[in-house]
């Protein structure tokens, strides 16, 4: 038992991997609906 393997780092490296799919998700849908929503509070805030 001169080896004793560690799994911390393991999960820690999958918890970076799933924030770092979700931030590249979260960036695709602002980038695709990103005049939408911006042209959405425009308006709202001209009609004030």
């Amino acid at each position: 038992m001169l080896f004793i393997p560690r799994e911390e780092g393991q999960g820690l490296v999958e918890y970076a991997l799933i924030l770092v799919l979700v931030s590249i998700v979260v960036i695709a849908i602002l980038t695709l609906l990103g005049p939408t929503i911006g042209n959405i509070f425009s308006n709202l805030i001209q009609n004030f």
